[in-house]
């Protein structure tokens, strides 16, 4: 018999076990390499109406996307002899 799904979601039922579990992995610490020069991006609110719509995602895979490039190296190669540099 199929297990019958409740008609609202209570966090509560799995959030806390999964934060308990990010809080051991220290998923939320950080270490400051002095070394290397700051790297940011801003993340603006969402639209007036609070709701979120297919450009949110995009614009935040986008930013994914530049993140993870900026993490891994300060250029970025496209084939071209002249690297590329990320702003």
């Amino acid at each position: 018999m199929a297990k019958e799904l409740s008609k609202t979601y209570d966090p509560k039922g799995i959030e806390d076990r999964i934060y308990k579990n990010w809080l051991d992995k220290k998923y939320f610490h950080a270490e400051v390499d002095e070394t290397k020069k700051a790297f940011s991006i801003v993340m603006p609110p969402p639209n007036i109406t609070g709701q979120l719509h297919m450009g949110h995602a995009l614009d935040n895979t986008m930013q994914d996307i530049i993140i993870g490039l900026r993490g891994c190296r300060d250029t970025i190669h496209s084939g071209s002899p002249e690297p590329i540099m990320l702003p």
